[in-house]
């Protein structure tokens, strides 16, 4: 029957599932299920004891020094650049201090700058720029600080992380940054410094009274902890608390991290190796695949596999296989032939005829869908008849003539 829209939906109405690839093909080894950092150990519980007045300890003051870059600031540098008009325009980039204690510049390269002034880490910036035949015209601040803070918590505002810049906050400065003291009782609260493995102890009157302790400079490092109550020992357990919380997280991250690296690695192997196992068995023909058949004067005779998961068309198989030479193949004898599924039918086969001398009638090729076991036929030029013909008469004619050639020359 000739190939036409409807008769195309005649042939595409026959019922037909494709193969489907394994599951493996449609699993990821996914995000993997991290686990709790677990329930922390009870606070401990302090007795009561007598009242006692406050002693004052207070820290001594330090001069603080120049502030040096760490891991985590942040530093604008901006370069000036001269134009052919002799203007001068300047480019601004914001750098990171990475983990290495490095900076990195674009054509210069990582420049370690952790631990040296800023005055210092210009000298160092200088020297590469000159190297890497930069013009060194440049400037260079601080525009995060990242790397040094100090604690501050108790009966304040907002306890908080305060930043040290390069003018380090002096006591009150902080504690305002931290919301301000909120204290009901005066009479038994005190600010507690822990620098350097000593605990400092400034009562509240005395800070209110002497602006020499209110204007204390913090140090990186420092935790101010804001008490209330007379018990030296609770502000010693939070600051001991506070590290072992952080060393318990800290430790159980790091685990959990590495057991879900290595549950996602291994799901990623099973997968991989079930997934080469069946491209094995496939490229041994150990699989079942549904297949239609290319006879004729195509490029080449072959069968072609039915791809998984999706529908295949007779253009899908004729350009997957190189299509058919124009020269000897025929375009306007395109067949398409399929078996009868039906056992009473007896052998009857289905032939769908497509002439694609016209363009336009080869835009049903793509709409055709195959089916297992269809054959695709190509029929040869009638001059390729004519042409094979003579070339297998051309030999047995010219056999005596040969022979009579042979015996004369004898």
């Amino acid at each position: 029957m000739k190939m036409t829209a409807e008769t195309i939906r005649f042939a595409n109405s026959q019922p037909y599932s494709p193969r489907s690839l394994p599951a493996e093909f449609f699993q990821t080894a996914g995000a993997g299920s991290l686990r709790g950092a677990g329930a922390l150990p009870a606070a401990p519980d302090f007795p009561d004891i007598t009242p006692q007045r406050l002693e004052l300890r207070p820290p001594p003051q330090t001069e603080p020094g120049p502030y040096t870059l760490g891991t985590g600031d942040a530093v604008r540098l901006t370069l000036a650049q001269s134009t052919a008009l002799d203007a001068t325009t300047t480019t601004a980039q914001e750098l990171t201090v990475r983990d290495d204690g490095t900076v990195s510049i674009p054509q210069v390269g990582s420049i370690n700058v952790a631990g040296m002034t800023v005055e210092d880490a210009e000298a160092a910036i200088f020297s590469r720029l000159i190297s890497a035949g930069i013009d060194p015209n440049f400037s260079l601040d601080v525009v995060q600080f990242n790397a040094r803070r100090a604690a501050v918590g108790g009966a304040v505002g907002s306890p908080r992380v305060v930043p040290i810049t390069l003018n380090p906050p002096s006591l009150n400065e902080a504690l305002l940054t931290a919301g301000g003291l909120q204290v009901d009782d005066p009479e038994f609260a005190s600010i507690r410094i822990y620098r350097d493995g000593t605990l400092y102890q400034i009562p509240l009157a005395d800070f209110r009274a002497r602006t020499d302790l209110q204007n204390l400079t913090v140090l990186p490092g420092d935790a101010i902890f804001v008490d209330v109550t007379y018990d030296l020992a609770r502000a010693q357990a939070y600051y001991q608390g506070q590290l072992g919380v952080i060393a318990t997280q800290r430790a159980n991250r790091t685990t959990a991290l590495s057991e879900l690296s290595t549950e996602i690695g291994l799901r990623r192997a099973v997968l991989a190796e079930e997934r080469g196992l069946f491209q094995t068995r496939e490229s041994l023909g150990a699989t079942e695949r549904d297949y239609v058949f290319l006879v004729g004067e195509v490029s080449r005779q072959t069968r072609f596999p039915l791809p998984f998961n999706q529908q295949s068309s007779l253009a899908d198989a004729l350009f997957e296989n190189g299509g058919f030479n124009n020269i000897t193949g025929n375009p306007a004898q395109i067949y398409v032939m399929r078996a009868d599924p039906n056992p009473a039918a007896q052998g009857a086969v289905t032939a769908w005829h497509l002439d694609a001398r016209n363009a336009a009638a080869f835009t049903l090729a793509p709409r055709f869908e195959l089916r297992p076991d269809d054959i695709i036929f190509v029929q040869q030029q009638p001059i390729t008849r004519w042409n094979r013909a003579v070339a297998q008469a051309i030999p047995s004619l010219l056999s005596p003539l040969n022979a009579a050639d042979q015996l004369t020359s004898n």
